[in-house]
């Protein structure tokens, strides 16, 4: 007769040996690859060339990375030795972030420009549209999660309730969500289009507030928020039908003893709804999140390379450029960043296995 402590060392070796499969399956389909494009970003690879690979260590995350801040120097003028100050605003000038921004050893190009108490001041990265894509990307994620939390969460209450023609509400509900990204980003282009026939520009003229030739996807303090409109729109339904899932499991006799207790409804959604649909909230917001950060299609299609997210960043430089080794940098630069937030979120949200 086998002792007990014999039979549980026999079932822990078999347990062991029962994972053998699943271990070799995700070493082949999801290490040995993410192993690939960390050691690819540490060499100057070119994509389909048969030039030799030569490993160059951290180089390309120095390319990628490297900021600087630089305050301008003011603009002196020869003659008087003061100053020079803008005839048309009466603002002081200073010199141009070209000339102040370091140009050895590496070469450093405007981020954006700013002043702070009076002086100037210049952001500069020796690869300013990686760092602008991460800048967009971040902000892009930041505002579409907060708005298709908010919403999501109002419709998912509103669809909660009994009422006449809610199944059909549920399903009209999912229509955005069902369109395929790349035929909705092309929808939303078409709207956007700077001309007379598009949708916005007709209804900015006819209120009067432009004169209907807006380049909504080409200005570049308007192409972010055509994406944030383009995104919500299509990913609110998303949010409310994970929210609505979370608001059905909530027992409907709490809402009963609160109404007993002289509870408003308002009193109700912080003390009953808000606690017990937290752990739904949570999940919906770590994949939402997740999910904008790796935004790629739509900023694709919209706009191609007229702004970047960080995802379509890496995917030009390896189809455009050819640069492998560049993009496999951005790409370990990318899931770090995600990385990041995932762990912040779930420690901000007590996101437990229970």
């Amino acid at each position: 007769m086998s002792k007990p402590g014999a039979l549980l060392d026999n079932e822990q070796r078999l347990a062991y040996w029962l994972l053998v499969p699943t271990f070799l399956i995700l070493f082949a389909v999801a290490f040995y690859p993410l192993g690939s494009v960390f050691y690819s970003s540490l060499t100057n690879d070119t994509f389909a060339s048969a030039a030799p690979t030569e490993f160059v260590g951290l180089q390309n995350y120095k390319n990628l990375l490297s900021v600087t801040l630089v305050e301008l120097p003011p603009e002196i003028d020869e003659a008087t030795g003061q100053q020079v100050i803008d005839p048309n605003t009466g603002e002081p000038e200073f010199v141009s972030p070209i000339q102040a921004l370091p140009r050895d050893p590496r070469r450093y190009r405007e981020v954006s420009t700013f002043g702070l108490f009076g002086n100037q001041y210049v952001f500069g990265a020796t690869d300013a549209e990686f760092i602008e894509s991460i800048y967009d990307t971040t902000r892009f994620s930041l505002v579409t999660i907060v708005m298709e939390t908010l919403l999501g969460l109002g419709i998912a209450i509103a669809l909660n309730n009994a009422f006449p023609g809610r199944g059909l509400m549920r399903a009209a509900m999912l229509v955005p969500w069902a369109i395929l990204t790349a035929v909705s980003s092309r929808i939303w282009e078409w709207m956007f289009i700077d001309t007379r026939a598009g949708f916005f520009n007709i209804i900015f003229q006819k209120l009067g507030s432009t004169d209907g030739q807006t380049p909504f996807l080409a200005d570049s303090s308007t192409q972010l928020p055509a994406a944030i409109v383009i995104d919500v729109w299509k990913t609110t339904p998303f949010m409310a039908l994970l929210l609505l899932a979370g608001l059905a499991i909530i027992p409907s006799e709490l809402y009963e003893a609160a109404e007993v207790d002289g509870a408003n409804k308002w009193k109700q959604f912080t003390a009953v709804t808000l606690p017990l649909l937290k752990p739904t909230l949570a999940v919906a917001l770590v994949f939402r999140t997740l999910d904008a950060l790796r935004v790629f299609d739509l900023f694709q299609i919209v706009f191609a390379q007229k702004k970047y997210s960080m995802a379509s960043f890496a995917y030009y430089q390896l189809i455009d450029s050819q640069a492998l080794g560049y993009s496999s940098a951005a790409s370990v630069i990318i899931f770090f960043i995600i990385t990041v937030f995932a762990i912040l979120y779930i420690r901000f949200l007590g996101v437990t296995s229970d």
